[in-house]
């Protein structure tokens, strides 16, 4: 079968959009716990990277939990495995975070509003990794 018609066929196939659904859903709550953190440790005057760092490890973390258990429960395999995936993409797209996040503050953007527009931008980045690799289906 072609791409396209792969795409074709996984656009009209139900479960793939309830399984956005979640994705999203989960990503909603990680994307708050991760502003409020850093908001937290920004206020105990933690450096803006670490800041954005530890936040991010906490989301991360309650996403691949929420994820692993609800979104994905189809597709969970064996857990270091899979943890060290989605550890992997969780890493990739963390460092595309603070690289928006460093070059959005350099260029005059205040922390909070910048973590949370760096966050908007690592996001695609981390479910297509995590979609594909993480979570794939064997």
């Amino acid at each position: 079968m072609s791409r396209r018609r792969r795409a074709h066929a996984a656009l009209r196939h139900r479960g793939n959009w309830i399984q956005l659904a979640k994705f999203c859903a989960v990503g909603g709550v990680g994307y708050v716990v991760n502003l409020a953190v850093f908001s937290l440790l920004l206020r105990e005057r933690v450096h803006y990277l670490l800041a954005a760092t530890c936040s991010f490890v906490v989301a991360a973390t309650g996403n691949y939990i929420l994820n692993r258990s609800w979104t994905f429960r189809d597709r969970r395999h064996h857990l270091g495995v899979q943890g060290f995936q989605f550890l992997v993409v969780s890493a990739v797209a963390l460092g595309a975070n603070l690289l928006v996040l460093h070059l959005l503050i350099n260029s005059g953007m205040t922390k909070k509003p910048a973590q949370a527009l760096a966050i908007l931008v690592a996001t695609p980045l981390n479910f297509i990794g995590n979609r594909l690799w993480s979570f794939r289906t064997r």
